[in-house]
């Protein structure tokens, strides 16, 4: 009985549904202000609890030959890809994230978030570039750079029904 994560970009906040069984095109409404259906997002379901000896997370163990074929079939996708279209690159990249567990920090969530709506990739690089140039991509940055850029999304902690 899997619980679903989804995400409302008008409260910033993700929910998490239980389904009685196993629904991967169900899209609810927003709990909190109604106004949309949900984008459903990746679960993060396992972190490390202890740390090494110079505080760096142990690696997790993982089937070599699952990671191989995940790559494979990512490495398809993006030969089959149109790279005129900014929404499959966006969509190629949340792959990428989803199956190596990397999440995007705030200003390579905004770059992607602005490519699914089919924005010209130029653009937000020239909008966005020195925000990009000042955090790591793909770890949350710290510091605020106060340009506008959403904050890390709240997690609603009720679980609701599907």
């Amino acid at each position: 009985m899997p619980i679903y994560e989804f995400y409302c970009p008008d409260c910033n906040r993700i929910f998490n549904f239980f389904s009685a069984s196993v629904n991967t095109e169900a899209r609810p409404l927003c709990p909190r202000c109604g106004k949309r259906r949900l984008e459903r997002r990746m679960s993060v379901f396992a972190t490390p609890r202890n740390l090494g000896e110079e505080g760096e997370a142990p690696l997790p163990e993982f089937d070599e030959k699952k990671m191989e074929q995940a790559l494979e079939r990512l490495a398809l996708d993006a030969e089959r890809m149109d790279g005129d279209d900014p929404r499959e690159a966006a969509l190629l990249m949340r792959k990428l994230t989803d199956m190596t567990g990397m999440r995007p920090g705030p200003g390579m969530e905004e770059v992607l978030r602005r490519m699914e709506a089919g924005e010209d990739p130029d653009e937000v690089e020239a909008e966005m570039g020195d925000i990009l140039e000042e955090e790591d991509p793909f770890v949350p940055s710290k510091k605020s750079s106060g340009r506008g850029l959403k904050t890390p999304p709240k997690v609603d902690e009720k679980l609701y029904f599907l």
